[in-house]
C-alpha cells in the first residue's frame, strides 16, 4: 500500500472530474470540508467543474500536502534522548499547528531545476516537471483509478461485515502493492535491492519485524514497500497524511497506524497498536525513525518510538539504507524526474535483536548499520 506521494492528489482529482456518480461506502459519509480538499462549487451548478476549478483544487491540495510534509513526519514520535523517554512524545502545539509556508519548488530557481532535470524542465506552482515526470504522473493516474475503486470496495465490505471480513486488512495492502509495483516496473523505477536473502531468512522464521529506513524523498515509501515485498505490513505515519486524497484512503482502509502528536492518548494508542501488530497479529511494521524527510539527504538523528515498539514486543529491527532516492525525486519536484533503475538502490542489513539490549542500544546499533550502507554524501556530519 504504502506507496504514496503527490501523485495521490492527482489520482483523486481525475476520479472527481471524470466520474459523476462515484462509489461511496456508508462508512465514508463523513467528509472533510476544508479549502484544501474541496473543489469549489455552488448548489446551482449541475455541470462538471471547470478547468479553472480543477487548477485551483490541485494547487490547494498540493499546498496542503507540502505544508504537511514540513512538520515532523513521525512515524515514531519519541524524540531521541540519552535517558528513557515517554512513548511517542509529540512536538509543541505551536510546531504542530502553525507550520511554515512552503517555498515554491523548495526555493529553487528554474536554472537550478534544469540542472537537475534537463533543459525541458518547467516550473509550476505545485512542483517542477520534465518529460519523464509527466510520464510518471500520467501513468500513476491511469493505474490509480482501479486502485482507488479496489480500496473503496474493501471499505464497503469491512463496513457491512463489521470488520469480520479480512480482519487483518490484507487486501488493501495487496491492492496498494500491486499499484506501486506496476507503476515502478513500467517507469523503470523499481530499485535494486541488495542482500535480499536476509529477508528470505527472516520470513522463513515467520517472525514479524520492525523495518526502519532513512528518509529523504517521497520515493522512499514505494521503495520500502518493494523491499518488504508481498507481505502484510503496516506503516506508522502521522495523522496529517490522512487528508491526502487516495493515500489517506489507503492508510485508513489498510489499518495502518496514524499518530496525532498533539494528543497524549493518540501517542499511547500508537504504542499499544504497534506492539499488538508485532506481538499478537504477526504483522510487520515499517517506519522512518528520523521522523521527517532530510532536505540535505544526510541521515538525521533518530526518534525512539519505533525502537520502543520493537523492544516491548520482542521483535527484531531490520535496518534499511535507501541510496539515491533524493536524486531521483529531489525537493521541489511534482513527481520523480528520472528512473530509479541504476540511480537508486536499497541495502538490507542483518536484523538487530532486541533481547539483551536496551532501547538506546538497539537504536544505536541500527543507526550504525544503516550508516554503513549509505554513500558519503548521505552520511551524517560529525
Amino acid at each position: 500500500m504504502k506507496v504514496a506521494t503527490l501523485q495521490a492528489a492527482l489520482l483523486l482529482l481525475v476520479l472527481q472530474v471524470s466520474t459523476t456518480h462515484a462509489f461511496h461506502a456508508p462508512s465514508t459519509i463523513r467528509t472533510h470540508r476544508t479549502a484544501a480538499t474541496t473543489i469549489p462549487s455552488t448548489r446551482r451548478r449541475s455541470s462538471p467543474p471547470t478547468i479553472l476549478d480543477v487548477a485551483k483544487f490541485l494547487t490547494r491540495s498540493t499546498t496542503s500536502l507540502q505544508i504537511a510534509s514540513t512538520t515532523d513526519d513521525d512515524s515514531s514520535s519519541t524524540p531521541e534522548t540519552k535517558k528513557a523517554t515517554t512513548p511517542a512524545e509529540a512536538t509543541t502545539p505551536t510546531e504542530a499547528t502553525t507550520p511554515a509556508k512552503p517555498e515554491k519548488n523548495a526555493g529553487k530557481t528554474l536554472q537550478d531545476l534544469r540542472k537537475e532535470g534537463g533543459i525541458f524542465t518547467i516550473s509550476t506552482p505545485i512542483g517542477a516537471l520534465n518529460p519523464f515526470a509527466l510520464y510518471y504522473g500520467l501513468l500513476s493516474i491511469f493505474l490509480g483509478i482501479p486502485w482507488y475503486i479496489s480500496l473503496k470496495t474493501c471499505q464497503f465490505l469491512y463496513f457491512i461485515t463489521r470488520g469480520k471480513f479480512d480482519p487483518k486488512r490484507r487486501l488493501p495492502v495487496f491492492f496498494s502493492h500491486v499499484w506501486g509495483t506496476t507503476l515502478m516496473r513500467l517507469s523503470r523505477s523499481f530499485p535494486e535491492i541488495e542482500n535480499a536473502e536476509i529477508l528470505q531468512k527472516l520470513y522463513a522464521k515467520k517472525q514479524p519485524a520492525m523495518f526502519v529506513a532513512n528518509h529523504n524523498s517521497w520515493m522512499d515509501i514505494p521503495f520500502l514497500g518493494a523491499t518488504v515485498g508481498w507481505r502484510n505490513y503496516k506503516l506508522v505515519s502521522k495523522k496529517e497524511l490522512a487528508i491526502i486524497p487516495i493515500l489517506g484512503t489507503a492508510i485508513r482502509v489498510g489499518g495502518n497506524i496514524m499518530i496525532d502528536r498533539t494528543d497524549r492518548r493518540s501517542q499511547i494508542k500508537t504504542l499499544k497498536d504497534g506492539i499488538s501488530y508485532l506481538k499478537n497479529d504477526g504483522i510487520h511494521l515499517c517506519t522512518f525513525p528520523e521522523g521527517t524527510r532530510s532536505r540535505t539527504g544526510r541521515l538525521l538523528p533518530f526518534k525512539l518510538g519505533a525502537f520502543k515498539m520493537a523492544y516491548k514486543a520482542g521483535a527484531p529491527v531490520v535496518p534499511i539504507s535507501i541510496v539515491g532516492s533524493g536524486k531521483v525525486m529531489p525537493p521541489g519536484w511534482m513527481f520523480a524526474m528520472k528512473p530509479s533503475y541504476k540511480n537508486a538502490k536499497v541495502v538490507v542489513h542483518e536484523p538487530v535483536e532486541t533481547e539483551g539490549r536496551t532501547e538506546d542500544e538497539v537504536a544505536q546499533e541500527v543507526r550504525r548499520r544503516m550508516i554503513e550502507g549509505l554513500p558519503e554524501d548521505q552520511k551524517p556530519l560529525l
